[in-house]
């Protein structure tokens, strides 16, 4: 057995590191290894396939160093890759071993929020033409009605360090414009990308003040943490010595550094890790 078994958390690039903050938090005790794909992000506008084989690619590398249980912080990964993960992937690779995503955490509790029965997601192209969310949350609140908005220039705009700036105004305004449009009676908003907890106080601040804006940190670590009391066979597996290390594919790893330390609150120092 290896000495660590750390819990794997992916993301394309930064964002899964708002989600990573949240389960740290409130799961401090555990082992962690983030990583970034960097080198070959955004993944929001490539079709399925790609994304699949860029996701496996990631996961395995986090199973080559010890995690036995991988989450995808990164709803273009999960709601692309993770179901053929699960239902094949892992039955070749090792069916002991575990990736979860976000979406369906999310889709369990979200429906909890809305006094309307309306929700907005905002996403990345790639997360709203899946059609995830429609299912997800229709299987758990089928009364619950769904309005998708495709977001595709905030991600830029936040990994490029604008999202402070002035110029990002505008084009959060015109998408938050468009999901509202679709219905005056929504109620609550979910950011259903780990990237755009950096633009909530401007979204928030173009909303009307009745409207609530919920981000999927909290939520995905309290299910994780569920998820655990729930399956000791996992739990007992992993090792608890509070060591985080980060990972990315891009060999720029200080530029890597600047933008992690900001997604994830404190000083990051990563590695960089070479495709094969």
């Amino acid at each position: 057995m290896l000495k660590n078994q750390p819990i794997g958390i992916f993301d394309s690039g930064y964002g899964g590191l708002t989600v990573f903050r949240s389960i740290a938090d409130q799961l401090p005790g555990y082992d962690y290894i983030y990583l970034g794909d960097n080198a070959r992000a955004p993944y929001g506008n490539r079709s399925f396939n790609t994304i699949h084989q860029y996701t496996w690619e990631c996961v395995q590398l986090l199973f080559g160093m010890g995690c036995p249980l991988v989450i995808l912080a990164c709803n273009t990964a999960s709601a692309k890759a993770l179901r053929t993960i699960q239902q094949q992937d892992l039955k070749k690779e090792d069916p002991a071993k575990r990736v979860l995503g976000v979406i369906r955490p999310t889709a369990e509790v979200i429906g909890n929020y809305t006094t309307t029965k309306e929700i907005g997601v905002l996403g990345t192209k790639g997360t709203v033409q899946s059609g995830s969310y429609f299912i997800e949350i229709n299987n758990f609140f089928p009364n619950v009605k769904v309005y998708q908005q495709a977001c595709p220039l905030w991600v830029p705009l936040i990994e490029n360090g604008e999202s402070d700036k002035p110029g990002a105004d505008y084009f959060v305004a015109s998408y938050l414009d468009q999901i509202l449009a679709q219905s005056s009676n929504i109620d609550t908003i979910l950011l259903a990308c780990t990237h755009y907890p950096l633009l909530q106080d401007k979204i928030k601040a173009y909303l009307p003040e009745d409207v609530r804006v919920i981000a999927q940190g909290d939520i995905v670590a309290k299910s994780l943490a569920d998820y655990l009391h729930r399956h000791p066979e996992m739990e007992t597996r992993l090792t608890q010595n509070g060591t985080r290390q980060f990972f990315t594919t891009s060999d720029d790893t200080p530029d890597f550094d600047h933008h992690a330390s900001i997604f994830f609150s404190e000083p990051v120092k990563s590695e960089f890790i070479p495709l094969k």
